[in-house]
This record gives structure tokens, C-alpha cells and sequence, in this order.
């Protein structure tokens, strides 16, 4: 099968796709090219693209294809609060407008990387697939509204799946510092302390990227009506945690740090416990295999053998806002986050 990856070169795309084609997919492409300048380590894989801004897919382009697998996104929180119009122009317009171009085109199969963020202020009860939706950013509210609006798309020959994606954390030749797991690792190899933004009571569920891509490639190789118009929540249950326990298992892997807080740390309204038994026993192929505390190790290793210090960690590069700004100051984007040169 020939599929489409969105945000092929991001932090998820460039680990998934290699496992897509041991899989034996056709893999194409598509990304803006935005952290080109933020390997970690090694490039990633040199796979065909298609050269075009997400907001300009036409069904034309996707003529062939099987499948698409959309990551690419405005990809967290603090990015999405630079300019909340833009995060509804990529995250949620240029989405829907995706999976109306896949259909048109005759492609059977839209699995869509959503986030467990659209629970937002979900409280401390384990939330399924079926919880209300109280999200807290534009980046979730997005994410809500491109669910509802591909779903009204499901017909017989089209079949959209929605992977609400954990927190996720792990090695990537697109590291990104900007997620919690990876970034209280970096900063407790690199400073000696375990920093912690918020006063470290919410609740966050986590997940590997290896998990995420394992639940990628389920939704293709599943049959059609296991998955048609289906939201999974991906992760385990057992891996939910307030982030201060998180802080505390990191000081327990990395030696010589200490946990403490930044100044005017306070409470997160992000809060929310995910249930992850649908995925478990429902998404044929699908087996996590990650826990958190070996991926605190992985990437603790990772940073170690890259001789990772703290002024490259705390750098621009692996911090999605901190690029996107610098691009946009170098006159290299202008402020629709389209390309000027």
C-alpha cells in the first residue's frame, strides 16, 4: 500500500517511517520543513515528498495513494498560543480540508493523530474514549474539531481513525526538549536538577513514540470496520502519572540531580487520567510495549552518548516555539508561517 505521511521530517514522523516501510508500505512524504535544522544525532531517512504547504493539498495530489497518516501539525501547546488563528488554519482547517482531498481522491483509509489534550481539564477519574471533551488550548480545541469534521466524512469507502495520542516522550532524530519526559531527563543531565514548571500535581498519561507508531501502523493493517470512525486512546493505563512522580523517577535514573521548581511554579489546568483499554483489546495489532522508566533510561543514555550540554539543550534547537520565532525573525517565514525564501 502507498502512503501518505504528514510531517514526515517532525519528532513522531521521522521514527515512524521507518517502521512503515519494514513494514512494507510505499512511504511518501509531506512536511513544511520547519525544524529541518534540529537533527539529533543523525538525518532522517531520505524518502520521496511531496513539495507543498499542507494548507494547499488538492486531491490531485493524493491520487494513488491507499492511506495518509497525519501528524503534521502546529505540535504543542506554547506554539499553538503564538498565534491561535494560525493553529486553527493548520491543526483543524487544513486538516478537515486533508481529509476531504483523500476522499475525493479515492483513498480508503485517514488515520489522524489526535491527543489525549482534548480531555484538557479532565480531573483525576480515568477517562475513556467516550469522556466529554473539555480541552484548555487552541491545540486541543483543534484537535476536538478536526474529529467531529472528518468523522461526518466516514462513508463505506472511506474510513477515518483517531489515535488520541499520550503525552509522548522518547529518543527521535527530531528531538523535540519541549515535552516533559524529555525535557526533565535533559535538564537533570545537563544542569543537575530536575526542573519542574508546574507546582507537579496534574495528572499526565505518557507514551513512547515507538507506541505511537505501533498504533499508526495497527490503524492501517486493521481491518476497515474495526477501526471506521473510531477514536482510540493510545498508551497504558498503568503509565498515568502526576508529573512530580515523573520528576522523582528521573532523579532516580539520572545520577547526582535533584528535583526542584522553577520560580512562580504553579498548578497546570491540564489535568487528566487517560483509560487505554479500548486500544488494548480493540485496535487488532496493537501491543504497547514501552514504560516510562525505560524510556527515561533510553533517553538518558541517548543525551550521555551525544555529549548533550546544557547550552545546546537549552538552545533553540530542539524547542519548537524557540525555532519557529527564529525563523520568523530571520525573515525566513513570514507570519502565516509560510516560507519567504
Amino acid at each position: 500500500m502507498r502512503v501518505l505521511v504528514t510531517g514526515h521530517r517532525g519528532y513522531i514522523g521521522v521514527e515512524l517511517v521507518p517502521l512503515l516501510r519494514q513494514a512494507g508500505f510505499d512511504v511518501v512524504g509531506l512536511d513544511t520543513g520547519f525544524f529541518d535544522d534540529s537533527d539529533f544525532r543523525s538525518p532522517p531517512d531520505d524518502i520521496p515528498g511531496l513539495d507543498l504547504d499542507l494548507r494547499d493539498v488538492t486531491a490531485d495530489h493524493l491520487r494513488g495513494f491507499g492511506a495518509v497518516v497525519h501528524l503534521g501539525a502546529l505540535s504543542n501547546d506554547p506554539l499553538g498560543d503564538l498565534n491561535p488563528s494560525l493553529t486553527y488554519d493548520i491543526n483543524l482547517h487544513a486538516s478537515v480540508n486533508l481529509a476531504k482531498a483523500a476522499k475525493a481522491a479515492g483513498v480508503g483509509r485517514f488515520v489522524f493523530a489526535s491527543s489525549c489534550s482534548l480531555y484538557g481539564a479532565g480531573g483525576d477519574g480515568h477517562l475513556t474514549e467516550t469522556a466529554a471533551f473539555n480541552p484548555v488550548t487552541p491545540y486541543g480545541e483543534s484537535k476536538v474539531k478536526t474529529e467531529i469534521e472528518v468523522g461526518a466524512l466516514t462513508d463505506s469507502s472511506f474510513a477515518p481513525v483517531y489515535l488520541r495520542n499520550a503525552t509522548a516522550y522518547g529518543v527521535s532524530r527530531r528531538l523535540r526538549a519541549d515535552i516533559v519526559v524529555n525535557n526533565l531527563v535533559g535538564y537533570a543531565l545537563t544542569t543537575g536538577k530536575v526542573m519542574m514548571m508546574s507546582d507537579g500535581t496534574p495528572w499526565r498519561p505518557l507514551v513512547h513514540i515507538g507506541d505511537i507508531s505501533r498504533a499508526a501502523i495497527a490503524a492501517l493493517t486493521a481491518p476497515a470496520d474495526a477501526i471506521r470512525n473510531q477514536a482510540f486512546n493510545i498508551g497504558r493505563t498503568q503509565e498515568n502519572f502526576r508529573i512530580r512522580e515523573v520528576a522523582e523517577l528521573v532523579a532516580q535514573v539520572v545520577p547526582n540531580c535533584a528535583v526542584s521548581f522553577a520560580s512562580g511554579a504553579s498548578p497546570d489546568a491540564r489535568n487528566y487520567r487517560v483509560d487505554f483499554t479500548k486500544a488494548e483489546r480493540s485496535l487488532p495489532g496493537f501491543t504497547p510495549q514501552w514504560t516510562l522508566r525505560a524510556g527515561i533510561e533510553e533517553l538518558y543514555a541517548a543525551y550521555q552518548a551525544h555529549g548533550m550540554t546544557e547550552a545546546e539543550f537549552l538552545g533553540p534547537r530542539y524547542y519548537r516555539l524557540k525555532v519557529i520565532r527564529g525563523r520568523l525573525e530571520r525573515g525566513e517565514l513570514d507570519t502565516d508561517l509560510r516560507w519567504l525564501a
